[in-house]
């Protein structure tokens, strides 16, 4: 089969997603002997793969996601190289594109959180780029000739919004987590001074979009450090619109002792896993969670909302959170308070 993998969100920069279509590609280049990959891959990530098995072949595939190029010039690249199924690792299929697909679909985030916050865009543009995305996963759920989902609560929430699905084109396939790597303890130090990290400190690693519930993360840290006066709260991920809205929210409020590291890569991000007193997820929704899984792949402990997504990924390895706390006379659950 000429099987084609829609990897222009290929690379750790690229976030939870990027990672995601990265290992996919990787892993099954150590499997799959048989079958011809072509790799689509933007400018800006084309040479962040190198392919290590023959059959697979990279394709430049330079446009933008969300945009009317994606949806026009993306299909006639695909149907010009003949390939009998397409594997589209996010929701955004093309409209247009006629060809035999599946799709992972790895959260309704943007169905459940329609939030202007998670935009930088004026809220009347934001209304209908929503209204276009919903056509654009309506669309790529009914057209695919099966759907991924990364865990059994995203497939619940997809049969639950799209209720005409049927169950068996759904198939739940979890996530894995990095293997656990021990850098010499000797680095540690130097590392963790060069991002102005002092132990003791509790982490979180990912992005900061308005779902992810790092504002009340903050103001259980100033909570929390009454009775730990010494402790460090230390973001990591790469800075943008939604990582600067929260420092400038830590630098009104005033809370010491929060230090935003920015991107950090895995060989650093390995020590301070190790080092932490714990991994702290705060997040309010949840398709699948795997930086918990990969912190505690790492030998941290973490402490996570509870979510059902999350009992169900972690189990009984992490303590849940279900406290709710007041502030500003109104209640959070699952909020760290």
């Amino acid at each position: 089969m000429r099987i084609g993998i829609d990897a222009r969100f290929f690379g750790v920069r690229r976030k939870g997603l990027g990672r995601y279509t990265q290992k996919l590609v990787e892993n099954l280049e150590l499997v799959d002997e048989k079958n011809e990959y072509f790799i689509f891959l933007r400018a800006e990530n084309f040479d962040e793969y190198a392919p290590r098995n023959a059959n697979f072949k990279k394709v430049l595939a330079d446009y933008r996601w969300y945009t009317f190029k994606e949806q026009l010039k993306l299909p006639r690249l695909l149907k010009s190289y003949k390939l009998d199924l397409v594997h589209f690792p996010h929701f955004n299929v093309p409209l247009f594109y006629l060809g035999k697909f599946v799709v992972t679909v790895h959260d309704l985030i943007l169905l459940r959180f329609p939030t202007a916050r998670n935009t930088t865009l004026h809220s009347v543009f934001y209304w209908f780029k929503f209204l276009v995305y919903r056509l654009v996963i309506n669309s790529a759920l009914r057209r695919s000739s099966r759907l991924i989902t990364v865990s059994k609560f995203t497939k619940k929430d997809i049969l639950e919004q799209y209720k005409t699905l049927p169950n068996e084109k759904i198939i739940v396939t979890y996530e894995a987590a990095e293997k656990f790597c021990m850098l010499s303890p000797n680095k540690d130090e130097e590392i963790l001074s060069r991002y102005g990290i002092i132990k003791p400190y509790i982490m979180y690693v990912g992005n900061a979009y308005p779902h992810k519930n790092l504002e009340n993360l903050v103001y259980a840290f100033r909570i929390l450090q009454k009775s730990k006066p010494d402790l460090q709260l230390v973001f990591v991920g790469k800075e943008d619109y939604f990582y600067n809205r929260l420092k400038n929210l830590v630098a009104e409020q005033k809370i010491s002792r929060i230090v935003f590291a920015g991107y950090v890569p895995d060989h650093d991000l390995d020590i301070l896993f190790h080092n932490t007193e714990a991994y702290v997820f705060p997040s309010l929704y949840e398709g699948f969670g795997l930086p918990p899984l990969e912190a505690m792949a790492k030998g941290a402990p973490v402490v996570s909302s509870d979510h059902p997504c999350m009992r169900e990924i972690l189990e009984n390895s992490a303590y849940f959170q279900r406290k709710r706390y007041q502030r500003d006379g109104r209640f959070y659950p699952n909020s760290f308070g």
